[in-house]
């Protein structure tokens, strides 16, 4: 039988998390995803192959604005793009969910506020057991609840460098983080469980230790519910409405080599931010001319993602450390001294590998450095991820013309992201890092400006005016009686922080709600 209570398209974060929830009230669901699950290997844990070669990334053709040719940073596993994020599980600042005044313009206030996602930020901690240490955090919102588990440990030169930054007069914290590891110590370290800890971000996990959307929510969630159907390498095409253009009648997908349907009474779109754009945008008919839900002509405008860098210090010792993912540093997250406008978020992410530096080929780093090879370099490394607000822009969009996919970005908000950089030089000069810090161009196999689709959002916003947003306050499209949306799209704005915790409590927000409708009570994670 093809037709199910619930069909669920993406089995990333908010996919999976919303299939999990509403998978314990005994509904059919239909989870869909477009491929397989992710080979465990040796590779996984391959500095070359995972950045140099870009193994595990989609080999399709996006186009840019300027007829340019790129390979999109995308991840087509059970899972989603969570199988190589780096487990950072941030929740938004309160002010974050009101109207900011940036240098380059506004962020605009959510149609909900930070009160309406607590709770649930507290169930998606659990969910993904997120550790780390209530109060450090300057720009910390009020919880209601404790971290589920402890934070993990600084190992010493990370402990170093935190006590540099407490002298500066800074509030260095321990990161939020997804990870499986051994409970049993007071003390917990990350190599309690896992031996390749510095294989974290942008690497799959061998192990399995890293609270992904497939190992916290797919996997589980089949094992405990019969009523839960995973189908892989099930590739959705589009999806199709009754006569007046209302309700989708059908789920059309390739699967082993076959075009087939599938019918539900909700349809949920969690492909991604800018998958689940194009997905409505290929389901246009002659109701939906300018694609699914579209009215408002705003479906894969407002594109967001994070103004990025990661930024490689020198340091004039040595650093041994295995997993040195635990710290960052949120003090110009809202402004600065000499800045009244925000700045944003530093946080530390896993060690430079050798190959990954080899693989940046970038002259002007041998030309102050020309007797240090790289391996020198990755021993004497430390790694800062920079996150800056990018402003929601129309332009900024995923277009599909029938045959090309295409991507138009324009970067803006650009001055608030050199500034932080600029904040964290002279940090790091005090702590014995030399003068010149390295910017990575290479994450993920790809330059970060354009191909670079992690902490990807707002194709699909959510907003009370139908005129101006794609969905509602519940998620569901305005113009669509029975499909809802539980990726990142429906970010009016996205912050500075990264972006996996809110998805994943939004889903179990919306999973709520799907359960009224459907007249049952999913159980909380």
């Amino acid at each position: 039988m093809n037709h199910y209570d619930v069909i669920v398209i993406g089995s990333g974060p908010g996919g999976a998390s919303l299939a999990q929830k509403l998978a314990s009230t005994g509904k059919r669901i239909l989870l869909l995803e477009r491929g397989d699950y992710l080979k465990r290997e040796p590779a996984n844990w391959d500095s070359k192959t995972v950045f140099v070669e870009g193994m595990y990334q989609t080999r399709e053709t996006w186009y840019g604005g300027d007829g340019s040719t790129f390979q999109p940073g995308l991840h087509y596993y059970v899972g989603g793009n969570s199988k190589v994020y780096g487990a950072a599980l941030f929740r938004l600042r309160e002010r974050d969910f009101e109207e900011l005044q940036h240098k380059d313009g506004v962020s605009p206030a959510w149609p909900l506020k930070y009160a309406d996602f607590e709770s649930y930020y507290g169930e998606a901690e659990r969910l993904f057991h997120v550790h780390g240490q209530r109060g450090e955090d300057p720009c910390e919102p009020r919880s209601s609840t404790p971290f589920p588990y402890p934070a993990v440990s600084h190992e010493p030169h990370v402990q170093a460098l935190n006590e540099s930054l407490l002298k500066a007069g800074l509030h260095p914290f321990h990161l939020p983080l997804g990870i499986l590891l051994d409970e049993k110590d007071s003390k917990v370290t990350p190599t309690s469980t896992c031996i390749r800890c510095d294989a974290f971000d942008g690497f799959p996990c061998l192990l399995n230790g890293k609270a992904d959307a497939q190992v916290m929510c797919v996997d589980p969630a089949l094992a405990a519910y019969p009523n839960l159907t995973l189908m892989t390498n099930a590739y959705v095409s589009r999806l199709e409405t009754d006569a007046a253009g209302r309700t989708i009648t059908g789920v059309f997908l390739h699967h082993a080599g076959m075009e087939e349907r599938y019918t539900g009474d909700i349809v949920v779109v969690a492909c991604g931010a800018l998958s689940s754009a194009l997905l409505l945008l290929r389901s246009s008919n002659d109701k939906h001319p300018g694609g699914l839900a579209n009215g408002s002509d705003q479906v894969g405008r407002n594109y967001m993602r994070h103004n990025q860098s990661i930024l490689m210090a020198l340091m004039r010792e040595p650093n041994d450390t295995i997993f040195q993912k635990t710290l960052a540093i949120s003090d110009f997250y809202f402004g600065a001294d000499d800045w009244e406008f925000p700045l944003g978020l530093i946080q530390m992410c896993a060690t430079s590998h050798a190959d990954q530096i080899r693989g940046e080929a970038l002259p002007g780093w041998l030309e102050w450095l020309p007797e240090m090879p790289f391996e020198t370099m990755a021993r004497h490394s430390m790694d800062f991820w920079l996150s800056t607000e990018d402003l929601p822009r129309p332009e900024n969009r995923i277009r599909y013309d029938g045959k090309r996919i295409v991507l138009e970005i324009e970067e803006g908000n650009m001055e608030a992201h050199h500034r932080l950089k600029k904040k964290l030089e002279g940090l790091l000069a005090d702590a014995g890092a030399h003068a010149k810090m390295m910017e990575r161009k290479l994450y993920l196999g790809k330059n970060i400006p354009i191909g670079g689709t992690a902490h990807q959002a707002g194709t699909l916003r959510f907003g009370t005016d139908p005129a101006t947003s794609v969905l509602d306050v519940n998620c569901k499209a305005h113009e669509l009686d029975n499909l809802y949306v539980t990726d990142a799209s429906f970010f009016p704005s996205i912050g500075a922080v990264n972006p996996t915790l809110t998805i994943i409590a939004n889903a179990l927000r919306v999973a709520e709600r799907i359960g009224e409708r459907l007249g049952v009570k999913p159980v909380a994670a």
